[in-house]
């Protein structure tokens, strides 16, 4: 199976940290792409027309997006689901928590395409409410720390993961860890996890 990736990308590397969790990571064939809101890269597009990674190509050339899509069908490939709970009251809470990493993810991939922007295209409004929306998830993990390092290791934690990850790799400047001590003990936690540790993120 072939997987449109690249080492920046936070999406990408959640799936991968799926991956590496599932025993899914030694069936993929890595394709590094590079795209972007005004990147096209045909290569994706012919898979994925909506121009966005990761796309996973399967065997049988279906073609599955997004990253959490692709996770859920790398988590019940061909055994029991472990990191989408069955429960439903477990469930909910670790699709909860997904969203807000995916969330964050999403506010930081779009403050870094604002940023790129040039002269009056370049918005600092947008810029300031991307980071504001940010800041404001970042209190709500906060207060839900202890509760996501008791849930253990599911779906939501991955992503939370990732997400603050991310924010080292791109916002280090931000200095997120600043106030929220309960959420950096379980950041720095999950952070040694082989998965986590396999799927640094790299520039290139």
């Amino acid at each position: 199976m072939r997987l449109f990736w690249s080492s920046r990308s936070p999406f990408v590397r959640k799936v991968m940290v799926v991956a590496h969790e599932t025993g899914f990571a030694g069936r993929l064939e890595l394709e590094r792409v590079a795209v972007g809101a005004a990147i096209l890269s045909e290569a994706v597009m012919a898979h994925n027309p909506l121009n966005k990674i990761p796309a996973l190509v399967l065997d049988d050339g279906t073609t599955l997006f997004d990253s959490r899509v692709i996770a859920e069908f790398m988590d019940g490939f061909d055994r029991q689901p472990v990191l989408f709970p069955r429960e439903i009251g477990e469930r909910i809470a670790a699709l909860r928590w997904q969203a807000l990493g995916d969330g964050i993810m999403e506010n930081s991939t779009l403050t870094l395409g604002e940023r790129r922007r040039e002269g009056p295209a370049f918005s600092a409004k947008h810029v300031d409410c991307y980071r504001l929306k940010t800041r404001l998830a970042l209190d709500l993990l906060e207060t839900e720390a202890e509760s996501l390092g008791r849930s253990g290791v599911h779906i939501g934690s991955i992503a939370v993961a990732v997400a603050l990850s991310h924010l080292d790799f791109r916002f280090d400047e931000e200095r997120w860890r600043d106030q929220r001590p309960k959420l950096a003990r379980w950041h720095a936690d999950i952070a040694r996890r082989e998965s986590m540790i396999a799927t640094v993120f790299e520039d290139g």
